[in-house]
């Protein structure tokens, strides 16, 4: 009988997802929509917001961390190019990070309806996060187009890259949505913390460049492998590490369930203190 319980319990997130399809597809429209509801240019911010927020930090870090990066100087690729790269995957896990403590406590009324998955609220939100992390990506290879003439074919891999960090995304969001609605203070933690995976990942320095000492935080950050492989396949034309994505991967996947469970054993309590 367990036996035959634990494959029912590895689909549960999935299988919810499938049978909601519908549900899903037309909240991930609601947030799309949403995020530049009443903006005169609407979506044609997912293009022009990457520009803008990218401009601040190569102008900030470009000028300090642009030489000493040894694969763009040996190759002349610009530092703005290096550092939207690892930012993209970056992007992912910040967004589920900042935004998932909103979920539950954001939409009272779904609590109140005991027929509604609160369960489903993450993947509307991740879905959502990928189509904006799509257009970052097609902002990339227009600036590299623009400023380097080339594009790497090995962009075909990204898909393999960026699936890994939004599961593990899809984990921290269902555990940030449940605890949110006990601790109201985490949306503030948050915040730090999704700017302490930035500035402490390789996605600003090259891992070569930290000292020894401080390396091990550096590598321990969840954002470092992923950057890295993101500029393996979008500038340097580098196949992935496809051992390092595959362990990264089932690390994930276990966090992801874990979250899961978190919240379907902690969300019977959610409309006592909502």
């Amino acid at each position: 009988m367990h036996i035959l319980k634990a494959p029912a319990a590895l689909l549960a997130p999935f299988r919810l997802l499938a049978v909601h399809s519908a549900l899903v597809a037309e909240l991930t429209r609601r947030e799309v929509n949403g995020r530049y509801r009443g903006a005169n240019l609407g979506l044609f911010w997912s293009l022009v917001s990457p520009f803008l927020f990218l401009g601040i930090y190569a102008i900030a870090f470009g000028t300090v961390m642009g030489g000493r990066w040894p694969e763009a100087q040996a190759s002349g690729t610009p530092f703005s190019i290096v550092l939207f790269a690892g930012m993209i995957p970056y992007f992912v896990l910040s967004e589920c990070m900042t935004r998932s403590p909103e979920l539950v406590v954001g939409n009272p009324a779904y609590v109140k309806r005991v027929v509604f998955p609160l369960e489903l609220l993450p993947w509307p939100m991740l879905f959502s996060i990928l189509f904006h992390s799509a257009m970052n990506v097609l902002v990339f290879l227009a600036m590299r187009l623009a400023m380097e003439g080339q594009m790497a074919w090995t962009v075909v891999y990204l898909p393999f890259v960026i699936i890994p960090i939004a599961i593990l995304g899809l984990g921290v969001s269902w555990f940030l949505a449940s605890i949110s609605v006990y601790f109201r203070d985490v949306r503030q933690v948050v915040g730090l913390a999704s700017m302490s995976l930035l500035f402490l990942s390789s996605v600003m320095v090259p891992m070569a460049a930290v000292p020894e000492r401080y390396r091990m935080i550096f590598m321990l950050n969840p954002v470092s492998f992923i950057a890295e492989q993101a500029r393996a396949i979008l500038i340097w034309g580098q196949a992935p590490d496809w051992m390092g994505l595959l362990g990264y991967t089932m690390v994930a996947l276990a966090f992801m369930y874990a979250g899961y469970a978190w919240f379907m054993a902690t969300k019977r309590g959610f409309a006592d203190v909502l």
